[in-house]
């Protein structure tokens, strides 16, 4: 096991930042850590990298105590905060050769590193640029070259593409993958689609504590109370929606418009397969069943489920 942790615990003050966290990640993989703005995920990134020590609990990193083997613990690890540590007044090949030197690194492999870390992050045409003149994203792809320029066995990236615009969005999502591709990366998000995308395996924290640990994919199946349909049918929505509610199971029918086409959309209870019962009622009236298929909870659905009161 690459990261352990457990019964982690920090309060400020009397407040609990979080609670009795326990999770483990696996050598190569990928986890996004998920919640709301002020769910502890921050405070758990900074824990983990040995930033500041947990109240109580304990991490390892591949074995090591992240409080008592604190320097060990920190060349194995590449961290990227959520707000970025650059010195502005500095290129980006002198910030890097600073950090390395600052790393112990030996020169000659700073340098190579440094070609490396430029060309994977995309910044050979900016690495004699000021740090100051350089964008939002382009600075956040300089924190991300950093944080791997000792080339780290795990990689925490706290809010990775905050404030970033859509195409550098892309684009980091893009070098991470890759990255995760052979190190083993923890990824804290409030973006839901962000975390779908890159991460094999999600945690949700909810106002300090994890209320779900699991694939996105195994989250939906496990939360599942209602089973939704799509379906398009050729009849008069008035009809057609009165019929669908007499439809035995049926919990709620609603419809919407798609490409001029009214769209229904019928959540069963109980996980029930209503797809027989609604192709009959449908039919039986003499309307056209144009199409149906079964509607999964997004990875949006998961999170408001357990962070909110909010029914689905």
């Amino acid at each position: 096991m690459m990261i352990q942790a457990t019964g982690l615990t920090h309060y400020y003050g009397p407040q609990p930042a979080i609670q009795d966290v326990n999770f483990s990640v696996e050598k190569g993989e990928i986890l996004g850590f998920l919640g709301p703005n002020g769910a502890g995920k921050t405070t758990t990134m900074r824990i983990l990298t040995g930033f500041m020590p947990p109240t109580r609990g304990k991490v390892t990193i591949d074995g090591h105590d992240v409080v008592e083997e604190s320097l060990q613990v920190r060349k194995m690890i590449g961290y990227l905060p959520e707000t970025v540590p650059l010195y502005t007044d500095m290129t980006v090949s002198s910030y890097l050769k600073y950090m390395g030197t600052l790393r112990g690194m030996p020169p000659k492999k700073i340098k190579g590193r440094i070609a490396d870390v430029v060309d994977v992050c995309r910044l050979g045409d900016y690495h004699k640029t000021q740090i100051g003149k350089l964008s939002k994203g382009f600075r956040q792809r300089v924190g991300v070259a950093q944080a791997i320029l000792h080339e780290p066995e795990v990689l925490v990236l706290d809010e990775p593409t905050i404030g970033i615009d859509p195409i550098q969005v892309v684009e980091t999502r893009r070098l991470i993958q890759d990255l995760g591709k052979s190190q083993t990366v923890v990824l804290s998000s409030h973006i839901l689609p962000e975390v779908s995308m890159i991460c094999q395996r999600v945690m949700i924290i909810h106002e300090g504590r994890i209320v779900a640990e699991d694939t996105p994919s195994n989250l939906a199946q496990r939360l599942q109370g209602v089973n939704r349909l799509e379906i398009e049918v050729g009849g008069p929505i008035n009809e057609v929606l009165e019929a669908l509610r007499k439809v035995e199971g049926v919990a709620d029918v609603s419809h919407s418009s798609s490409m001029g086409k009214p769209v229904f959309t019928v959540q069963a209870r109980g996980g029930q397969d209503l797809r027989d019962e609604i192709s009959r009622a449908v039919i039986s009236s003499g309307w056209s069943l144009l199409s149906m298929q079964t509607v999964g909870m997004s990875l949006e659905d998961i999170f408001l489920k357990l962070t909110t009161n909010e029914e689905l």
